[in-house]
């Protein structure tokens, strides 16, 4: 796909720089896997590969209790049964056996021989020194052979310790510390990195998100909006590989799995977007600055300006969207999904596991959205999911979110109209720390709401919490406005409410009030 150029620029590598910094391969190795997937021949190399390194990446992530659906487990870990957990694992290991295989194409007999050759040879000095020689990893294919013998050996366990019955904790762990062990070791085909993307399957083929990444104020702005793209978009295509899992019953359990890789990966883009890509932004902009002479810097003060204005905003957006992303993974990871201990029935869990992921792809579906929104300034939306699934999830989803900031925007008015005949009652810190939480609701929720309706005042109303944010002490002459902004905002939603219920694809869909006070209350749990 050729990436469009915005005009008037020069054109940037959206991805080279990015993909070459963090797989973690040295340049002579890259340039091995390269060409060894360059030689594939197989329709499916790109996606037979991304599913196996993925779930070799969830291997390591399913260890983590964190990535796991349900609520958190009360009983210590060491009193668990984890065969269910292990049931998984077992499968998953098939699984990736059955993909290595794919790829090795017809030299996977060259791993069969060796395999045979090891049994029969019957000097502990040539066993020793063929098994030393199959732990070469100089090519991909070589990789490839060892995470086979690792995958089998792996398996074999699995199926052993399965006969048992009971799994207990330290078996489980020992085996999984074994695999993510094996997996970290190979010099080709570890995916182990945080925010690692391959140049052979991480491309985003929306034109017009690509379009909007070339409008990007500056080089480090447009690495922090790339790798969050990019991030986005490989969740996505987890979510896809999930639906594959689950319209076979054999196969739905798998997802555990990827839901394991998703749950981590968008964690540590969150993490990213809120520990280091404002410092990262701001300080690319001063050496942008620094670098500039002085009179240059009063030529060119308006773009400055303009430059600053636009990461600034951009910063906004980055904010609200990793607020998104964490409530409402931590929804449905904690709400939609039985947790693994459970055993659900595949055909049950089938069909819940479409509903979560229904649900989490509408929630990336709008971070794009929103991202693109705020790079074209509204001109741009890219086409991303039109079936009747998507839209009935995105309005559901709005639907709840309208109600769920109402009754935030109510307590919110119920605790600034309050009795207070002492006047300085507001100008303390404890008076002023309601105003503290409501603007991070608003953060977090509302303003996302703001930008996904008309809401004729939604100037005034962002004025009124600016002018909140502005000041250490409280001003009751700044509250009231902001509370009759805030009143008008909830009539507003009330009647915003009624629209959406009245759209095509929820007219025979009641509001579920008691799941979206569910959601609240997680949400407020974890805010």
């Amino acid at each position: 796909m050729v990436e469009p150029t915005p005009p008037g620029t020069t054109k940037r590598d959206i991805y080279a720089n990015l993909l070459r910094d963090t797989r973690g391969l040295r340049r002579d190795q890259g340039t091995a896997r390269e060409a060894w997937f360059a030689s594939l021949s197989h329709d499916r190399k790109e996606a037979d590969l991304f599913e196996l390194e993925m779930l070799l990446k969830g291997l390591a992530c399913f260890r983590n209790p964190r990535n796991l659906p349900g609520r958190e487990r009360v009983a210590p870990s060491v009193m668990l049964d984890y065969h269910e957990e292990l049931g998984i694992v077992r499968d998953v290991l098939a699984q990736c056996i059955d993909l290595v295989k794919r790829l090795l194409g017809g030299r996977d007999q060259e791993y069969t021989f060796a395999r045979y050759l090891e049994a029969v040879i019957p000097a502990d000095a040539e066993q020793i020194k063929l098994v030393q020689e199959q732990l070469s990893q100089e090519t991909p294919i070589e990789s490839l052979f060892v995470l086979r013998a690792a995958l089998d050996n792996a398996l074999e366990l699995g199926d052993g310790l399965l006969r048992l019955g009971r799994t207990p904790h330290r078996l489980y762990s020992a085996l999984m510390r074994m695999l993510t062990r094996e997996v970290s070791r190979n010099v080709f085909f570890n995916p182990l990195v945080a925010l690692e993307f391959r140049g052979e399957f991480d491309r985003i083929r929306s034109a017009e998100v690509l379009e909007a990444m070339g409008g990007v104020p500056s080089e480090v702005a447009h690495r922090v909006v790339a790798l969050t793209f990019l991030t986005l978009f490989r969740s996505l295509r987890y979510l896809g590989i999930i639906d594959e899992y689950c319209a076979e019953p054999s196969g739905t359990r798998l997802s555990y799995m990827l839901l394991a890789v998703l749950r981590s990966d968008l964690r540590a883009l969150t993490h990213f977007l809120e520990r280091r890509a404002a410092d990262a932004m701001a300080d690319g902009f001063e050496r942008e600055l620094l670098s500039m002479r002085a009179f240059d810097v009063l030529e060119h003060r308006k773009t400055l300006v303009d430059t600053a204005t636009s990461l600034i905003s951009l910063r906004g957006v980055l904010d609200t969207s990793l607020s998104m992303i964490r409530r409402e993974v931590g929804a449905v990871f904690q709400r939609d999904i039985p947790a693994v201990e459970l055993g659900v029935p595949s055909q049950d869990l089938g069909q819940r596991m479409r509903g979560a992921s229904a649900s989490l792809r509408s929630t990336l579906h709008q971070t794009v959205h929103a991202l693109c929104a705020e790079l074209t300034h509204g001109k741009m939306t890219p086409m991303l999911g039109g079936d009747h699934g998507a839209r009935r999830a995105s309005s559901l989803r709005l639907r709840r979110d309208v109600w769920m900031f109402g009754q935030i925007l109510r307590a919110f008015l119920a605790k600034a109209d309050s009795p207070h005949d002492d006047a300085d009652r507001w100008a303390s810190y404890a008076s002023f720390q309601f105003v503290r939480e409501f603007l991070k609701h608003f953060r977090a929720i509302g303003y996302q709401l703001l930008r996904l309706s008309d809401y004729e005042r939604v100037d005034p109303f962002l004025r009124s919490l600016e002018s909140l944010r502005e000041v250490d002490l409280m001003d009751p002459k700044r509250l009231k406005e902001a509370i009759a902004e805030c009143q008008k905002l909830y009539d507003y939603l009330q009647r915003l409410f009624d629209q959406v219920s009245q759209r095509q694809e929820l007219r025979d869909v009641p509001f579920d009030k008691r799941e979206a006070a569910e959601s609240l209350k997680i949400y407020l749990g974890a805010a």
